[in-house]
């Protein structure tokens, strides 16, 4: 079967799930932000092996990895980790950043202590990426860079193509700010697929004032702080020029406030933390990712590297091994009914 042929196979899949027919050779690519997704099944899912191991955040990985790829049926799969180091570069400029998060379990029925949840989720972690290297999958990590700055600009590169639409898999509403006809958001909490319509439905506003929204309303999770006493509530009463189709800028927000000073204490509360807000919105930019030259160049060239292969007798030999059992009914159909077909549309794409 060749390139063109494959990718008449791969054409459209709708956000239901259901096949349609499109005469379209469009490019799907999936790009998967890696510990967030392993996270929330390693909290989600309780599962212990024969032996007595968790295994959720495993087991439960694969399933989610392979329910999106029967869904969205992508002509390329990225699988992003956070690296080594990763927040230094937004810690410099807010020493609180996402400060406390593995200081309580996750499981706390589970395991003894925290360290020893941690051993688990760095054990489940590396077997997984052993898994990911049987599958026709991409993955990339570097040190002292976060997932989301890889992500940010791998799918804004790969999206200049016309053809080409990326779909991000993550629940940080971060990435509802690089929302637009090219890039879906797909985040597993509500299961939903967020373009711009849907951005709009659920928080009243353009994806391209989705980063104001997030500066003038924090990050509890990242320990950013918002406007004290701004909330979702008030929020479109005294900044109801956020909700309409204009961009709103830093600049743009400090004149609003300046002419507006006397309404209301929130718009002098915002010119008074104006350079704590300036650092809140530099630290949430995805438009302007954290990355230096080098680390783009990285990137890009990581665009062009070919997809691991298909080893579809080592990863049931893992699979046996690791006694995940029922986790992925019929493993060796599994195998093949999920990534022959991407497989295929690799080996033909890198002829």
């Amino acid at each position: 079967m060749d390139k063109k042929d494959l990718l008449k196979l791969l054409d459209g899949i709708h956000e239901d799930g259901k096949q349609t027919v499109q005469t379209s050779d469009e490019n799907r690519i999936l790009i998967i932000d890696g510990l967030n997704l392993f996270f929330r099944n390693f909290a989600v899912l309780n599962y212990i092996n024969p032996q007595g191991v968790h295994i959720g955040g495993l087991s439960g990985f694969l399933r989610s990895l392979g329910a999106l790829t029967k869904q969205l049926q992508p002509t390329s799969i990225h699988i992003i980790f956070d690296g080594v180091g990763s927040t230094i570069n937004r810690k410099n400029l807010l020493p609180e950043y996402k400060s406390g998060r593995n200081t309580t379990k996750m499981t706390k029925e589970l395991f003894n202590d925290v360290d020893e949840e941690n051993e688990s989720k760095a054990t489940q972690i590396g077997r997984l990426i052993h898994y990911l290297q049987c599958l026709p999958v991409k993955i990339l990590s570097m040190d002292k860079v976060e997932a989301d700055d890889i992500i940010a600009f791998l799918s804004k590169e790969i999206t200049k193509n016309t053809k080409t639409k990326a779909y991000i898999v993550s629940s940080d509403k971060d990435f509802l700010q690089l929302v637009d006809e090219n890039i879906t958001v797909y985040r597993p909490i509500e299961k939903e697929f967020f373009t711009p319509d849907k951005v709009r439905e659920k928080y009243g506003i353009h994806p391209h004032n989705f980063l104001m929204y997030k500066t003038l309303m924090g990050d509890g999770s990242d320990k950013i702080s918002g406007v004290k006493g701004l909330g979702e509530k008030k929020l479109p009463k005294i900044f109801p020029e956020l909700f309409n189709d204009e961009e709103i800028s830093l600049d743009r927000l400090f004149s609003i406030c300046e002419e507006k000073y006397k309404e209301h204490i929130i718009y002098s509360r915002v010119i008074f933390d104006f350079e704590s807000l300036k650092k809140n919105y530099k630290v949430m930019d995805l438009g302007n990712p954290m990355l230096v030259d080098e680390e783009k160049m990285l990137i890009l060239n990581y665009i062009k590297d070919p997809s691991y292969k298909l080893n579809i007798p080592e990863f049931i030999k893992m699979y046996h091994e690791d006694g995940l059992g029922n986790v992925l009914k019929n493993v060796d159909f599994w195998v093949r009914d999920v990534w022959t077909t991407l497989d295929r549309y690799n080996k033909a794409k890198n002829k």
